[in-house]
Order: C-alpha cells, then sequence, then structure tokens
C-alpha cells in the first residue's frame, strides 16, 4: 500500500513538472542542441563586399583612356577580398564568421564621379578590407607604410584613416601598362576632414577645375555664342549671308557646349548615354567647322569673281550651304557611329553597359579627320584670298564690306582652330594639358563675342536695334549717329 502510494506520488510529480516546462508540447522554448546553434549560426547574413568589374574581370589601363574592365585568361588573375582586422592581422575571417557576398558594379556616387584611389609599392594610400565590410582607406606620411599598426611605437607616425561604408566603394585589381598590377579602388569622398587632413571635394584643385570651373565656362559660352546668334538674327543689316553663316555656326557651338557639360558630370550614369552625347558634340563640332568652311569658301568666291553685287540675304545660296553642311555632318556621323559598333571592338573586352559607354577612337578619328580637312580647305581660302586682296588697287563698299566678313573668318578661324588643337593635346595622360584646354575653351565663347558683336560697325547696329534711351547701362544706349539707312550708317561709324 505504501509502495503504491508512493509511485503515484512520483508519477504525479512526473506530470506536475511536465506540464510546467515551457513549451514541451510545441517545442518551443526548448534549448536547441549544438548541431541547431550551429546552422543559426551559418544562416547570418553575409558581409557585402563591393568589387568593381564583373567575377572573371579586372581593370585594364588604357593608354590616354580610363581604364576599362576586360577578362581574365584565368582565375588566379582576378581580385579576391583579403579581410584585415583592427589589429592589423590579415586574412582573418568576416565578422561572426558570416562569410562574404561579393557585388559587382562601380561605385555610383550621385553627381560627382569616384575618387580613385591606387595602392602600390611606396604609396601613401592604404586599402585595408575590415571583417565587417567597410574599407579602411589610410593616408599616411612617406615611408610609413610598415609602422602604422603599431598602437605602442612611440615613434609611429600620427595614423590617419576613414571608414568608408558598404556601398560607397568598390574594390578591384588594376593592370598598368607595365603589367604590374595594384589594388584600385573607386570611393564615394567624404566632404569635410579625412583622418585629420582636409581631402574633400573642394579642397581638392583638380575636382574644382573639372566639376566647377568647366562647367561655368560652357555656360559663359553657351552665353555669348547665344548673344551673337540673336544679334545677327535680330538686326536687320546682319542678316546678309554671312551673318546667317556666324549665326548657324553659333547654334553648332552652343550644342556642342550643352553635349560636352553633359559629358563632364559622369555620376548620372543611370540616366544619360554618354555615348550620345559624345556623338552629339563631335557631330556638332564638325558641323561649326563645315560652317566655317562655308564662310571662307563665301569670301574667297566673292573676291574671285567679277559680279561683286550682293544682296543683304540670298535664301538661296544659304540653302545650298546648309545641305552641303549638313549633309556632309550626317554622313561622317553615321561613318563614326558605323565603325564604332562593328569595326572599332578589341578581342576579349566586354562592353560597359549602355550609360557608360564613349566613342571610340576610331569614330572619334573619322570626325577629327573630317575637321582637319576643312582646316586645311581653310587655310588655302586663306592664303589665296589675301593674295586677291593685296593685288586690288581699289575697294568699293561692297569689297569694304567683304573684307571685313574677311577679318572676322580669320580671327574666327585662328580662335575655334586653336580650342579643337588643345581638344587634341587634353587626351595625353597629363592633366596640366587638360587644364589648359578648359581654360582655351572657356575663353572661346568670350572671343567668338568680341570678334563678331564687339566691333564699332557691329556695336552701332546692335545699339540702334536693340537698346534704348532708358536703358540703366550708359553703354547700352543708342549712339546719335545721323546718317543715311542700310550699309552707309555703320560705314560712316566707321569713318570710312
Amino acid at each position: 500500500m505504501v509502495k503504491s502510494m508512493g509511485l503515484e506520488a512520483l508519477a504525479l510529480a512526473a506530470v506536475v513538472a511536465m506540464a510546467f516546462a515551457p513549451g514541451v508540447s510545441s517545442g518551443e522554448g526548448m534549448e536547441s542542441p549544438p548541431e541547431a546553434i550551429v546552422q543559426q549560426a551559418g544562416k547570418r547574413p553575409p558581409v557585402i563586399v563591393h568589387k568593381c568589374c564583373d567575377s572573371d574581370e579586372l581593370l585594364v589601363a588604357q593608354p590616354k583612356a580610363p581604364s576599362r574592365c576586360m577578362l581574365v585568361e584565368n582565375d588566379t588573375d582576378t581580385w579576391r577580398p583579403v579581410f584585415t582586422s583592427e589589429t592589423g592581422e590579415s586574412n582573418v575571417l568576416p565578422a561572426g564568421g558570416a562569410g562574404f557576398e561579393v557585388v559587382h558594379g562601380m561605385t555610383q556616387c550621385g553627381a560627382q564621379p569616384p575618387w580613385p584611389v591606387y595602392q602600390y609599392p611606396g604609396s601613401q594610400d592604404e586599402l585595408v578590407l575590415l571583417p565587417n565590410g567597410r574599407l579602411r582607406h589610410f593616408t599616411l606620411p612617406p615611408h610609413s607604410q610598415e609602422d602604422h599598426w603599431d598602437e605602442d611605437d612611440p615613434d609611429r607616425p600620427p595614423r590617419h584613416f576613414f571608414d568608408f561604408e558598404q556601398g560607397s566603394y568598390c574594390l578591384d585589381k588594376v593592370r598598368q601598362l607595365s603589367g604590374s598590377e595594384v589594388l584600385f579602388a573607386a570611393l564615394c569622398a567624404p566632404d569635410g576632414d579625412h583622418g585629420g587632413g582636409t581631402v574633400g571635394r573642394w579642397a581638392s584643385a583638380d575636382f574644382v577645375l573639372r566639376l566647377v570651373v568647366d562647367p561655368m565656362l560652357h555656360a559663359l559660352g553657351i552665353g555669348c555664342c547665344i548673344v551673337v546668334a540673336v544679334a545677327h538674327f535680330v538686326v536687320p543689316q546682319l542678316r546678309d549671308l554671312a551673318g546667317n553663316i556666324v549665326s548657324s555656326m553659333c547654334v553648332s557651338l552652343i550644342v556642342a557646349y550643352a553635349a560636352d557639360t553633359v559629358r563632364i558630370f559622369q555620376g548620372f550614369g543611370q540616366h544619360v548615354s554618354f555615348l550620345s552625347a559624345d556623338i552629339i558634340l563631335y557631330g556638332s563640332l564638325l558641323t561649326a567647322f563645315l560652317w566655317l568652311n562655308v564662310m571662307g569658301y563665301y569670301v574667297w568666291k566673292t573676291f574671285r569673281s567679277r559680279n561683286v553685287y550682293i544682296r543683304i540675304t540670298d535664301g538661296k545660296k544659304y540653302c545650298y550651304y546648309s545641305m552641303y553642311v549638313y549633309s556632309c555632318a550626317v554622313v561622317f556621323t553615321c561613318l563614326a557611329v558605323f565603325s564604332h559598333f562593328f569595326l572599332d571592338t578589341a578581342p576579349a573586352v566586354k562592353k560597359p553597359p549602355p550609360a557608360e559607354r564613349t566613342l571610340g577612337w576610331l569614330g572619334m578619328a573619322i570626325f577629327f579627320t573630317a575637321i582637319a580637312f576643312t582646316v586645311l580647305v581653310n587655310v588655302y581660302f586663306y592664303v589665296t584670298t589675301r593674295q586677291t586682296i593685296l593685288k586690288m588697287s581699289s575697294y568699293g563698299r561692297i569689297h569694304q564690306k567683304m573684307k571685313f566678313s574677311f577679318k572676322m573668318f580669320i580671327k574666327l578661324f585662328l580662335v575655334i582652330t586653336t580650342t579643337w588643337l588643345f581638344l587634341l593635346l587634353s587626351w595625353f595622360k597629363y592633366d596640366a594639358l587638360y587644364y589648359i584646354y578648359i581654360v582655351i575653351n572657356g575663353l572661346q565663347g568670350p572671343l567668338i563675342l568680341y570678334i563678331c558683336i564687339c566691333q564699332r560697325r557691329v556695336l552701332f547696329l546692335v545699339k540702334k536695334y536693340c537698346c534704348f534711351e532708358g536703358c540703366l547701362s550708359p553703354c547700352c544706349r543708342p549712339d546719335d549717329v545721323p546718317g543715311s539707312s542700310e550699309w552707309g550708317e555703320e560705314m560712316a561709324s566707321m569713318n570710312a
């Protein structure tokens, strides 16, 4: 009897214990076995690492062009992430042993291009991939790459660094022209202080010149060309054939300035096509040179002709010249586009995404060969026309007007051709040449305005038709010069 009561008590205690044990029936709240703990740890989200090119590619330096992602012959040549701890220990596991995942693609930094950083023997930059996926960029004094990790060294130079979050950087290898390979990072550079030293974008002369001064000079050039085009369109005496040619040339330069401005801000790579911007830029530049060529031919033909009578508006000739200019521009543009897509190919090169494509060297060669040909023809027009003018013993009003057009043609030819030559020089691997081109290209618009508008005859006509007595600026008030209409007014103002 006592034994049976003891057994019942034990059974009742067991039932009560099972009833109060949490989650016994459903399995919730039970302590997980070691195998379950390992599986749960293995399901932690991996650390994200950003690679600039695809998994089977690396960056390869190009002569006179930005580096491009190219396929590699074997997997050993590609870049693989190596994690380094906070204390400088290399080849460590990612944080928590969660593994890592590589995301491919160049860094997008909004309206600004990424900041390129290279790590090579002897450089003052060191790139360290931390176990948590952040990229630490050290800026080091010269010859201090070996001891900046030692915290206890009293002679250790100051250690300046900045940690870039995931998504604000990408890493890869760059194969240089010499064959050596260095570590490369494209960073979204922060504004302000970077490790005690100011490396913000506004402290970089290259950033200010390329992304601040250059767009401002482009806007200045567009404004100057608009003033010239409007003046030759509004003033009746300037709407002759030479004036229409100048207006058309300025419109072409306005389009070229606008397309070049789009190419400056490469951070909007997801929204525009840089290939289209290149085609519009070089096509418009070729059109401007063709209009300049037409102007040289018009002056040359007029001085060689026995009948020098010129009507104020010669619409028929302007239509012929327009057909010549735009048909040549369309033909050369189509040839350049065709050569870019079907002839200008390189083996083992992966095509970049459409937003990042630019016109190839063969396409640019077609455009610039045509421009070089027009330059040579214009030189011929200048030499022969100058010889004809020197042989003339007397000048009428028509000859005076054409002589003025000839001088304007020579000045425009020198300005635009000089800018084009510096554009060619800017393709060399020297930043100084590109900075000089920025200045020359910025001066092109104001010089065109000075050549075409800021002359005594033209200013007299512009003030007469575009200014009024109540203007706030005295220089914009019309001059009180009596005289007859049409060409006699400006000839009187020139004391001719």
